[in-house]
């Protein structure tokens, strides 16, 4: 005696042919699961911690920093090279004491020192 087939738990017996319209449950349900499906997407791309838009920030950040410490980088080899100038070059050095302290050569020079009359 064969057993009759049936179209499975549920289903009533009847089966779905491949152009048969969706019932009202069955396209509930697929709705469900595709936003089931939406929903975690959307939690493993920006749940959590550091979500994907953090990350973007994040890299951001890290370009403007590396921008600051290259730039300080610069102002700092400028600064060596403006203090070796200092230290050993002796243009340099006569530079800022007339520039700095008002400072003159010998007796060959002198300083000429200009006010303002309104000042006591």
């Amino acid at each position: 005696m064969a057993a009759k087939r049936s179209g499975g738990a549920g289903s009533g017996g009847r089966r779905r042919g491949a152009g048969a319209p969706l019932d009202n449950k069955q396209i509930l349900g697929r709705v469900v699961v595709v936003a089931l499906a939406i929903a975690v997407i959307a939690f493993a791309l920006e749940g959590g911690e550091y979500g994907t838009l953090d990350l973007f920030r994040q890299d951001r950040a890290l370009e403007r920093e590396r921008a600051a410490v290259e730039s300080l980088s610069a102002e700092v080899q400028r600064l060596q090279a403006l203090k070796k100038a200092v230290e050993s070059d002796p243009e340099t050095q006569e530079r800022i004491a007339r520039e700095e302290f008002g400072m003159v050569k010998g007796d060959k020079e002198m300083l000429y020192r200009f006010t303002d009359p309104e000042r006591p």
